[in-house]
């Protein structure tokens, strides 16, 4: 799966991966990056179908989307 994102400004990002239930599956970024754009491939062969958020921290940002995986 790709996920495509873009920073405005340089700062330490963090997105994690949830399942419905709230709890934490993995960490795909925790590390300080430059403004852009960017793709990140998230490899979800180890989980099980079904609903995923993931969530996006910048600084004073956070945004969550909803992921439907499907095997």
């Amino acid at each position: 799966t790709t996920i495509k994102f873009s920073i405005p400004q340089s700062d330490i990002v963090t997105m994690k991966v949830y399942n419905i239930l709230g709890q934490e599956v993995q960490t795909l970024i925790n590390r300080e990056m430059n403004a852009g754009s960017y793709e990140l491939d998230f490899d979800a062969s180890h989980l099980s179908s079904g609903v995923y958020i993931y969530t996006i921290t910048t600084g004073s940002y956070t945004a969550s989307k909803k992921m439907m995986l499907l095997k």
